[in-house]
């Protein structure tokens, strides 16, 4: 068994992966590759992902969840048109490429954009401080978990206006206070299942008051109304969502999650910062859960490193193309002890 370090799509639980196979051959009789949306057995399916949702972040009522498409790329100008107001002005957190990505998008949706804060000056390597939100923005948007760089938002940004966030890459990985946000989107593969879906939480008092025109699809509303069955949704992303979710259920939930990630983290940096081989990539006080970033201080030492990792059955540990490096991504489903394998290999550089 190899140890996934990969940064998506995610390392699911091997119970997961076991019930899902079994779907593909035989799901009520048919395969559920090939069944109907519209069927009773999956729309029980569809309903109980998005219940299971609600319970797994203790969702509290005003809000709807949905199961639809496109990744948190489209999930940028979904909620930039969806929570335009009288303003159609947005402030954003800058803090790597999803989030530079997202302000293009908003700007596309017609919107003014206002960098609230930013840490491109230094290469995206920590988390700005937000001391100045103009009073006269839409909304808030901020990524909080940015897997190229490996830095994480510790707290939830306090403010009075609207708050969205995309919480692709952490997302069931600890406990969140939903209450704070009008808008959260996640694709689903990082700690949700696989490719395909993108979860929307949406508090439903702000479905149909955007200012500006929203083609069908990308309307929240409509979505909503159509319990995420507008058009034919990603049936088997949802399914094996459904199966990780109450999996995740089953296994202490968020709670137990958020511990096991530290545990996982602390390994690695411990690791990182007593190692005189290595150095971490980003503020220590910055650092993510999800994607630990890491350097070799002596670059000649290169070949060596990724000979041993290699060779111990560690996969997708290089860094993004961007930053280069190491990334080891430690995804709810990874155990510690595949990170205490990595660990071992870093010992005997």
């Amino acid at each position: 068994m190899k140890h996934n370090f990969g940064a998506g799509p995610c390392i699911l639980p091997q119970e997961v992966f076991k019930a899902a196979s079994e779907a593909v051959l035989d799901f009520n009789g048919l395969s559920i590759l090939e069944i109907s949306h519209r069927s009773p057995d999956f729309v029980k399916v569809m309903e109980e992902a998005r219940e299971n949702v609600k319970k797994a972040l203790d969702i509290p009522k005003g809000y709807t969840v949905l199961f639809l498409q496109g990744g948190a790329s489209l999930g940028f100008l979904i909620s930039a048109m969806n929570m335009a107001g009288k303003h159609k002005k947005a402030g954003y957190i800058n803090t790597g490429a999803w989030s530079t990505k997202a302000i293009k998008e908003a700007k596309n949706a017609g919107l003014e954009v206002v960098e609230v804060a930013s840490s491109e000056d230094k290469d995206f390597s920590y988390i700005p401080k937000v001391d100045d939100i103009p009073s006269d923005i839409d909304f808030l948007h901020y990524t909080s978990n940015n897997t190229i760089a490996g830095t994480q938002f510790k707290s939830i940004p306090d403010t009075d206006v609207p708050l969205v966030c995309d919480m692709s890459s952490d997302i069931f990985s600890m406990p969140i206070d939903v209450s704070k946000f009008d808008i959260i989107y996640a694709g689903a593969q990082k700690n949700l299942g696989p490719a395909g879906a993108t979860l929307y939480i949406v508090k439903e008092s702000i479905l149909g008051k955007s200012t500006v025109d929203i083609p069908t699809y990308l309307d929240l509303q409509v979505q909503h109304k159509k319990d995420s069955m507008f058009n034919t949704p990603p049936v088997f992303s949802v399914f094996v969502s459904n199966l990780n979710l109450k999996h995740l259920l089953n296994n202490g939930g968020v709670d137990a999650m958020e511990k096991k990630n530290k545990e996982k983290a602390e390994l690695l940096y411990n690791e990182i910062d007593s190692n005189p081989n290595f150095e971490g990539a980003t503020a220590v006080e910055d650092r993510s859960l999800m994607n630990v970033t890491f350097r070799l201080t002596d670059e000649n030492k290169k070949e060596q490193f990724d000979k041993l990792w290699n060779e111990g059955d560690i996969v997708g540990l290089k860094g993004h193309r961007s930053v280069g490096g190491y990334r080891a991504s430690m995804y709810n489903a990874l155990s510690v002890e595949s990170v205490k394998a990595l660990v071992n290999i870093m010992k005997s550089l």
